[in-house]
């Protein structure tokens, strides 16, 4: 691996952990009351961290995904919803940025609200009916043209920090579409006429993160609501992955960290009664601590490599394939190590004050964050090999002509 991490990613990576200090704080009570961390947001708005990967000549901080990923690692020590939920606003900015199907003035208008007026984006693709297995391709979302702007029609789900977040990005189907790929991103403000928060979220994990539903009934937007309006979505979705997705993996990533360093401050400091070293020097406890170290670090390279690919070659299949592979990974890694520091930490590490719990928890979400891991090999195995998707056999009957698996 040829990449190195440069004195102003480093800088961002102490900023970052010095946030995280403060959050940690705080993140025991907002996942037992799965509130928003407000605090929090308003803390990385005033770190500057609304604009990180917004480009310089616009104002913003120019950083790409492997200064973010160094960043969210850290982050997610501190508060992992925080982290997650937050990350949320970098993934619907980073690809707007990058893609040159955006309009120089839409992006200009977007780096305008985020740094200047410091919004809060949401991005909200998902709904109650898609399915992260077989990759859902397009919404049942509907925009509706009108005079002035859009009526929009449709439920969307995981809509992460939607009731503080400034605006939510959604993804709809035009009506009026010949093409049936096309899409169009809309901003919708919380005080769109026809839109409801449905207060669904009660979950295992990730509770700070606040992902409730989102209905919108007839919602009118104005026409300065339309980021980008595409033919054919899934090229523009496939392209922005590293933003759109693979900025999940690092965030998972740091819960798996804390995790390690919270059990191996346990057992460094427990001493049974009736001996004289602490559980640290148990066989057992080492073994355990080595394999946890071995999965973290591999995880670790694989984070940052893709990262670093994405940065410096763009979305070639190379990339895509590492960014797949960092995901799986991730996932599996910090799901062995957070078991694993669950059972060193014994049944103390079951009460709610432990943070192993919430790490534990917070951690079984990370193989079903989309792309979720047999999404990931699945897609990684067709990329490995060469195959183009409209070859190979969808994975389940569709109810269009086409054929072959979603890849995105």
């Amino acid at each position: 691996m040829e990449f190195h991490v440069t004195p102003a990613q480093r800088e961002l990576q102490e900023r970052a952990r010095c946030l995280a200090a403060d959050f940690a704080t705080r993140a025991a009570q907002h996942d037992r009351d799965a509130s928003d961390p407000v605090e929090n947001y308003a803390a990385l708005r005033d770190a500057g961290f609304y604009g990180l990967n917004i480009p310089a000549e616009l104002g913003g901080g120019g950083v790409g995904l492997l200064g973010w990923s160094l960043a969210a690692e850290e982050l997610a020590q501190g508060c992992g919803s925080t982290a997650l939920s937050f990350n949320m606003h970098l993934s619907v900015v980073g690809p707007m940025m990058d893609s040159p199907l955006v309009p120089s003035a839409t992006k200009e208008r977007l780096a305008k609200m985020v740094i200047g007026e410091g919004k809060l984006i949401g991005g909200n693709f998902s709904e109650p009916t898609t399915s992260g297995l077989v990759g859902t391709p397009l919404p049942l979302t509907r925009a509706r043209r009108v005079d002035g702007g859009y009526r929009v029609t449709g439920r969307k789900a995981f809509a992460s920090m939607i009731g503080v977040a400034d605006y939510v990005m959604v993804l709809a189907r035009p009506d009026d579409a010949a093409s049936g790929a096309a899409a169009m991103f809309l901003l919708i403000p919380p005080d769109a006429p026809g839109r409801r928060v449905d207060l669904v979220w009660d979950t295992l994990g990730m509770r700070a993160t606040r992902s409730d539903f989102m209905t919108l009934e007839d919602c009118f937007v104005p026409d300065e609501a339309l980021l980008l309006r595409a033919d054919d979505v899934l090229p523009f979705r496939r392209d922005g992955a590293n933003w759109f997705w693979g900025s999940y993996t690092p965030v998972y990533l740091g819960i798996g960290v804390a995790a390690y360093r919270a059990i191996c401050e346990n057992v460094k400091g427990r001493t049974p009664p009736g001996f004289t070293q602490p559980l640290a020097y148990h066989p057992d406890v080492r073994r355990q601590v080595g394999e946890m170290s071995v999965d973290l670090e591999a995880a670790r390279r694989l984070t940052h490599y893709s990262a670093w690919l994405s940065d410096t070659e763009g979305p070639t299949p190379a990339t895509l394939a590492a960014l797949y592979r960092a995901k799986y990974f991730v996932g599996e890694a910090v799901t062995r190590v957070t078991r694993t520091a669950m059972t060193l930490g014994g049944a103390h590490a079951l009460f709610k004050s432990s943070p192993l719990e919430r790490f534990f928890r917070d951690a079984a979400v990370a193989p079903v964050q989309f792309p979720p891991r047999d999404f990931c090999v699945s897609t990684l195995g067709m990329l490995e090999l060469g195959l183009d998707p409209g070859d190979v056999l969808p994975p389940l009957r569709p109810d269009r002509p086409e054929t072959g698996p979603v890849v995105r």
